[in-house]
């Protein structure tokens, strides 16, 4: 029986998938797999999957004939895993030796769906621990206590699929599949759902995972129209949290969240080309102009001057476009 799966997405990350595959190696237990998904890599990238599945127990590699994006690729690894428990990774992370199953070890003896994990942020020679917003560690609770409160970061903002370890039943249950062909802020209603739907969870502090921030190849890096996938990630928030039999608690959460996710792309516009710009321009003001108008106006009071300021004006945009549309 494989008592854990873990799925590592790969795309043309040739510099930083050598020390990724070592880290697996140095996880590997004779109940574990790795299912490696190669995203259609154009560098040599394939090369390393190859020698890696020779190489190292457990590996299993599954290749994309097209580039699909993180969502589809994850999605292929969770297709393809055996493992009573799963786990994720990215191509140019690692982890520390034992990881995995020291992390196993305390998520079996708390008897949860799924636990998430503080992590080490890696930039450049600087690494920094990044802790769940969460206050309480090692204690099991519902997932959906973990949502509000609305004006503070909570488990929700803490998106990272791979800081963490899930129980089978959850994808059984359709909870781990990510929203297909979504290139950025696809672990975002992922996220969401989790915490609404599944039973219980808990915060662990291991340390074991590092995540490298600034990759250059990185879409959060990009200006390109992927980057608006984002329009899309939190749309799909806003429609399951309006379904939700909770959604008068939870809407304001939801709608603070997306306005400054939409305050921090606007912030940094001009990284996109000029159609790029004004396209994002265009979906966010109607993104704003679909919220729930008294939820809006509560969350923009709540907001600092200058973000505000700049989401009013772009509310201001949708209601002009609206008029003239009509």
């Amino acid at each position: 029986m494989v008592k854990l799966s873990v799925i590592v997405p790969f795309y043309n990350v040739q510099a930083y998938a050598p020390d990724t595959l070592a880290s697996l190696r140095a996880n590997t237990r004779e109940d574990f797999e790795f299912v490696l998904v190669d995203d259609c890599s154009t560098d040599g990238t394939p090369d390393l999957l190859r020698r890696a599945q020779e190489d190292i127990e457990g590996v299993v590699v599954h290749r994309h004939e097209r580039n699909a994006g993180l969502a589809t690729a994850r999605n292929t690894g969770l297709d393809a895993a055996r493992g009573e428990y799963i786990a994720f990774l990215d191509g140019d992370d690692w982890l520390a030796p034992g990881h995995y199953a020291r992390l196993l070890a305390l998520t079996e003896a708390l008897g949860c769906s799924f636990v998430r994990t503080d992590h080490v942020q890696v930039s450049g020679t600087s690494r920094t621990v990044r802790r769940v917003p969460h206050g309480l560690r090692g204690v099991v609770s519902d997932p959906r206590d973990a949502i509000l409160p609305a004006g503070r970061t909570t488990s929700v903002d803490y998106a990272f699929a791979w800081a963490g370890l899930y129980h089978r039943s959850l994808l059984d249950r359709g909870l781990l599949h990510f929203t297909d062909g979504l290139r950025t802020a696809e672990d975002r209603p992922w996220i969401w759902r989790l915490h609404r739907e599944a039973d219980s969870f808990a915060v662990l502090g291991t340390l074991g995972h590092f995540y490298r921030r600034g990759v250059a190849s990185s879409l959060t890096q990009i200006g390109d129209e992927r980057q608006l996938d984002f329009i899309r990630a939190y749309g799909q928030v806003m429609s399951e949290t309006a379904a939700d039999r909770d959604s008068a608690l939870l809407m304001p959460k939801a709608v603070r969240t997306y306005c400054a996710v939409i305050s921090h792309h606007i912030g940094s516009i001009d990284k996109f080309e000029p159609p790029v710009a004004r396209t994002l321009r265009s979906l966010a003001a109607a993104a704003l102009g679909s919220m729930p108008r008294r939820v809006l106006d509560d969350v923009l009071d709540s907001m600092d001057t200058e973000r505000a300021t700049v989401l009013r004006g772009l509310r201001r945009r949708s209601a002009t476009q609206g008029a003239a549309a009509a």
